[in-house]
């Protein structure tokens, strides 16, 4: 679960980290006012659940509380990278003599933490880390070890940190182990001319596993920007919504994942991400196809099951009896395989839908499912 930004300041900021004063509204009115409060002068960001705002047009620095009040006017309302702005952000600003890069973030890979750092921050850090590598510190964390105040001098050392980000970054893994975060990041990290350490922006991913431990984050948090990922967030669907026309039903999330290049390299975009997981019961295939079947940009959808646990012929079986309560508009490619596919594979035969077609291989139906696509 990702935070807005105005959260992870808030985390920040509770565990003894230096944020500037700020306020959030969805009212430009308001933002008048909270410029106001603040001094009239503000940085004005939106409050979205993506990187990019300030390219984007998203982050504007008002020079009194009228233009701050044009400006969330503007940036409200804004699509930024598909995710629409509803909130801003009004922040005091601050001197900057220096932007740094900070972040841990799991590396599943190792099996460890991994802090990243450069003494290089801001809005150019990913064309940094790209053509200047080595300007890019990377330093593995034992979890059990975690981030001491010596680890944090090695951490600051290779980046090329001053001494002042140490308390800091011993702090922002502090954020990390308490707040069960599986990302914590600060871009940029700033230094100001009186040498205060600032965190001027931050984001925060927290581990949905743990979610009963982190009871404060309410309904706000799990806003959805596409309404069907709303819809199937209802539902208790895995879903994310793409720009495709191939809509995906697999199980599993390296399947699904797996089937998404497939079908990219057919020459389709996928529609979604849906991981039915373990479970393909009747209800979970209808309310999977209800949701893709609503995206008006789906032309065709692909279902990909490997049988394990859940066996292909429940997995057809659920198949079948969603197709007696979801009309199904759109042609059906599916694969089956794995256990008791071959039973699987009866079942859709027996019951013969005009609309459902069977292939034996994932390539072979995620290009089915492409031509059915463009086809149409």
């Amino acid at each position: 679960m990702d935070l807005y930004e105005h959260q992870a300041r808030d985390l920040f900021r509770e565990h003894g980290i230096v944020v500037p004063r700020a306020e959030v509204t969805d009212s430009p009115k308001e933002a008048r006012e909270i410029a106001r409060r603040t001094g009239g002068r503000v940085v004005v960001k939106a409050q979205v659940k993506t990187g990019g705002r300030g390219k984007a047009g998203g982050v504007a620095l008002a020079s009194d509380p009228a233009a701050a009040e044009l400006a969330a006017r503007r940036i409200l309302g804004m699509d930024i990278k598909g995710h629409t702005v509803r909130k801003v952000m009004l922040a005091e600003p601050v001197d900057i003599e220096n932007e740094y890069y900070v972040s841990y973030v799991l590396d599943r890979a190792a099996g460890r933490f991994l802090a990243i750092a450069s003494a290089e921050g801001g809005m150019e850090i990913e064309e940094v880390a790209a053509s200047r590598p080595e300007a890019v510190a990377r330093v593995h964390i034992d979890p059990a070890e975690g981030v001491t105040s010596a680890k944090a001098a090695e951490i600051a050392d290779a980046a090329g940190l001053p001494a002042q980000t140490v308390d800091v970054l011993v702090r922002l893994w502090q954020v990390l182990v308490r707040e069960d975060a599986l990302l914590v990041e600060v871009n940029p990290l700033v230094r100001t001319p009186k040498g205060q350490i600032v965190a001027l922006d931050g984001k925060v991913t927290l581990d949905d596993n743990a979610r009963f431990r982190q009871a404060r984050w309410g309904a706000e948090e799990v806003e959805h920007d596409d309404p069907l990922e709303a819809v199937a967030a209802a539902r208790g669907l895995n879903y994310v919504k793409l720009d495709g026309e191939v809509g995906i039903i697999g199980n599993g999330a390296g399947l699904v994942m797996s089937t998404l290049d497939v079908v990219a390299g057919c020459g389709a975009r996928p529609a979604n991400f849906l991981d039915i997981g373990g479970g393909a019961s009747a209800q979970v295939m209808a309310d999977g196809l209800s949701v893709i079947l609503s995206d008006p940009a789906v032309k065709s959808v692909f279902v990909n099951v490997f049988g394990g646990i859940t066996a292909c012929d429940a997995v057809a079986d659920g198949i079948v009896q969603a197709l007696d309560t979801v009309r199904l508009t759109k042609p059906l490619v599916v694969r089956l395989d794995g256990n008791n596919a071959a039973r699987g594979r009866a079942i859709l035969d027996d019951h013969a839908h005009p609309l459902v077609q069977q292939a034996t291989t994932m390539d072979g139906a995620a290009d089915r499912a492409a031509q059915l696509a463009d086809s149409v």
